[in-house]
């Protein structure tokens, strides 16, 4: 267990209202034009990716360009429609992955570090019960409780 400090910040209420006011404000905005995927639908469905998106804009000005090509049950306008939304959207994903991703690696080393020193804390409250020390018994006995099996 490592005792090395990583993770030493405070961070002001009126900061973490503020996140949470532009949080809320962000999926207000965007619940009217967001939906959600069922599990199996997220595995069926063909995905674009970065190596994609290429593909369909070259796709979409094919199908301008050259229409005789364009299947009768094909809808152009509607395929440009949804073009159009992840092109808009993608780079607001990246920036909420990326920020997911920070805010994950925050929370983790702090729990981490929080957890380490828990431990220490708790080893020092079980060996203090072994030899007897008042008031460590009753410590050891509410803290053990955590890794009964």
């Amino acid at each position: 267990m490592s005792t090395e400090n990583v993770i030493s910040v405070d961070i002001p209420a009126a900061d973490i209202q503020t996140v949470e006011d532009a949080l809320a404000t962000i999926q207000t905005t965007l619940a009217p034009y967001l939906l959600a995927l069922t599990s199996e639908q997220r595995k069926t469905i063909p995905k674009m990716g970065d190596g994609t998106v290429p593909f369909v804009d070259k796709v979409m000005d094919y199908a301008v360009s050259d229409s005789m090509f364009v299947p009768p049950y094909m809808d152009v306008p509607e395929m440009s429609k949804d073009f159009a939304v992840v092109s808009v959207l993608m780079p607001l994903l990246r920036t909420v992955d990326q920020l997911q991703s920070n805010l994950s690696d925050t929370t983790m080393m702090a729990g981490s570090e929080a957890y380490v020193a828990a431990l220490s804390y708790y080893n020092s409250v079980k060996m203090a019960a072994k030899q007897n020390v008042p008031g460590a018994k009753a410590i050891h006995d509410d803290l053990k409780k955590r890794f009964a099996k």
